[in-house]
C-alpha cells in the first residue's frame, strides 16, 4: 500500500481535485499521508498484533494454560465514503488485510474519479483473488448487502447506516458503523486575546479547512456566551479572509460541494427564512460552481433543520448562552456526537464536560487531531456510530479474539460416594481460598 500511494501520488491528487476540489496540501494531509502512515504502522506492528497472548487462569484450574489468539473474520465488506474517498476507503482495507481477511471494497459512487482510480489500480498492487474492488451505485450496494458477509465496515451517513445495519441483521453479521452527527465546539471566553487568535484559526481550520465542512468530525455548531459572540464573529471573519482571501470562490484551498443534490440540501437549510435572517457573515452561493461561501449564522432557530440535522457543509451556526456551563446541558440533551471540542482553561469545566456528556471523543483546546492519533481509538457512540479503528484498534476491529484453554489429564477427582462429594466440595473451596490468598500476597508485594 505504501508503494501504491507513492507511485500514484499525483494521480490521486488529480482525482481528488476533480471529485471534491481538494488542494494537494489538503489531499496529502487528509488522504495520502493518512494511508502511508497507516500502512507503515501495520507493517511494523502486525507480527506483534497477531501473536497469541497469554491468558491468566485461577489457581483452581491448575495445571492449565490459556491464550487469546486473534483470527480473521473471513470475507469482509468495506464501504467507503465520498468526502475522503482515498483514506477512508484504504485505511480500513489496510487493517482488514493485516488481520488476514479477504476483502470486497466498495468505493463511493459519489466520488467517481477516485472510485475508478481505485478499481483500476488496486489489482495491480494487491492480490485480486483476495481483494476485489466493485464499483456501482445504489443498486450495486443493495445487491452487495443482500450477500452474507463475515464483517461489514461502513463509513457514511446515519440514514444509510441504518440500511446497512438492517441488511446485516438478516445474516447476524457484525458491523462497524462510522457515522457522524452534530459535533459541537464550546468556546469559553476566559482565554486571553493571544489565545483567541489561535482558537479562531483552529475553529476555521476545523470547520472549513477539511473538505469545506463536508467531514464527519468537522465542527457542526459553536456554543459561546452571548456577551462574547460579536467579538468572536469578527475574529472568525478575519481568519476566514486570512485563510481564503477576500473572495474564497477564487481560492484553490477551498473545496466545492460534492454534487448538486448536496448543494440543494445545503441551500434548503440556508434558505429557511428564519435561518437566512440569522446570517452574520457570508451566505453567497454559486450553483454553477457548486460553491457556498464560508457562512456564520447567529442563533438560528433550535428547531430548524440546520440545528436538528448534521450540516455537512460550510455553514456554522453560533448558539449563545448566558453562562458557558449551560453548554453541558445543551449537548447532553441532544443525540450523542462523534466529537466534542472545548476551548477552555477551566479544569472544573473540563471535568464536567467529561463526566456529564457522552461522545465518541473529546478534544480540549484543539480540533481534529484525535483523528490522526493511532494510539487513540476513533469511533462514535449512539447515533454517531459504533465500533472503533486506527492503529491496533483497526486490527482488533477486523479480528475475532479466540479464547484457548488447555488442561492435562492429572489430577482428576472423581465423585464416588456422598462423603467423597462432600470432600470434593471442600477441596474446591480450599483451592479458591488459596487463589485469593495468592492474589492478596501479590498485591502486598506490589505495594512494597
Amino acid at each position: 500500500m505504501i508503494e501504491f500511494v507513492q507511485d500514484n501520488e499525483e494521480r490521486i491528487f488529480q482525482a481528488l481535485d476533480q471529485d471534491v476540489g481538494k488542494h494537494p496540501v489538503e489531499a496529502y494531509r487528509d488522504e495520502v499521508g493518512v494511508v502511508a502512515k497507516s500502512a507503515k504502522l501495520s507493517l511494523s506492528c502486525v507480527e506483534k498484533w497477531m501473536a497469541p497472548r497469554k491468558g491468566d487462569l485461577p489457581l483452581v484450574f491448575f495445571p492449565a494454560s490459556a491464550q487469546v489468539m486473534p483470527e480473521p473474520f473471513g470475507v469482509v465488506l468495506i464501504m467507503g465514503s465520498w468526502n475522503f474517498p482515498i483514506s477512508l476507503t484504504l485505511d480500513p482495507l489496510i487493517a482488514a488485510i493485516s488481520a488476514g481477511n479477504a476483502v470486497v471494497l466498495k468505493p463511493s459512487e459519489l466520488s467517481p474519479t477516485c472510485s475508478s482510480f481505485l478499481a483500476e489500480n488496486i489489482p495491480k498492487y494487491l492480490d485480486p483473488k483476495s481483494i476485489k474492488v466493485i464499483e456501482g451505485g445504489i443498486d450495486v450496494c443493495e445487491q452487495l448487502l443482500q450477500q452474507k458477509w463475515d464483517k461489514i465496515f461502513f463509513t457514511g451517513s446515519q440514514r444509510v447506516g441504518r440500511i446497512v445495519m438492517t441488511a446485516a441483521a438478516q445474516h447476524l453479521t457484525p458491523v462497524t458503523l462510522e457515522l457522524g452527527g452534530k459535533s459541537p465546539a464550546i468556546m469559553d471566553s476566559s482565554s486571553n486575546p493571544t489565545n483567541m487568535k489561535v482558537i479562531a484559526k483552529r475553529i476555521v481550520g476545523a470547520k472549513w479547512g477539511s473538505c469545506s465542512g463536508q467531514a464527519c468530525i468537522a465542527i457542526d455548531y459553536l456554543l459561546v456566551e452571548e456577551r462574547f459572540a460579536s467579538d468572536l464573529i469578527d475574529l472568525l471573519a478575519k481568519t476566514i479572509k486570512q485563510f481564503y482571501g477576500e473572495n474564497p470562490r477564487e481560492s484553490k484551498s477551498y473545496c466545492k460541494i460534492v454534487n448538486k443534490n448536496n448543494f440543494k440540501r445545503l441551500l434548503d437549510l440556508l434558505k429557511d427564512p428564519l435561518v437566512e435572517a440569522s446570517v452574520a457573515y457570508g451566505g453567497s452561493v454559486d450553483e454553477e460552481k457548486m460553491y457556498i461561501e464560508p457562512t456564520i449564522l447567529l442563533n438560528p432557530p433550535l428547531d430548524s433543520q440546520i440545528m436538528t440535522e448534521e450540516i455537512f457543509g460550510p455553514l456554522l451556526p453560533i448558539i449563545t448562552l448566558d453562562d458557558i456551563y449551560e453548554s453541558i446541558d445543551f449537548i447532553s440533551s441532544r443525540p450523542k456526537p462523534l466529537a466534542i471540542y472545548a476551548f477552555t482553561r477551566d479544569e472544573k469545566f473540563k471535568k464536567q464536560i467529561l463526566s456529564r456528556t457522552s461522545s465518541g471523543s473529546v478534544t480540549f483546546n484543539d480540533t481534529l487531531l484525535q483523528f490522526l492519533c493511532d494510539s487513540l481509538p476513533f469511533g462514535g457512540v449512539g447515533q454517531s456510530g459504533f465500533g472503533r479503528y486506527h492503529g491496533k484498534y483497526s486490527f482488533d476491529t477486523f479480528s475475532h479474539e479466540k479464547a484457548i484453554l488447555q488442561r492435562g489429564f492429572f489430577p482428576e477427582l472423581e465423585p464416588r460416594y456422598p462423603p467423597w462429594n462432600s470432600f470434593k466440595l471442600h477441596f474446591i473451596k480450599l483451592a479458591y481460598a488459596f487463589n485469593y490468598i495468592g492474589l492478596i500476597l501479590l498485591l502486598l508485594g506490589l505495594k512494597k
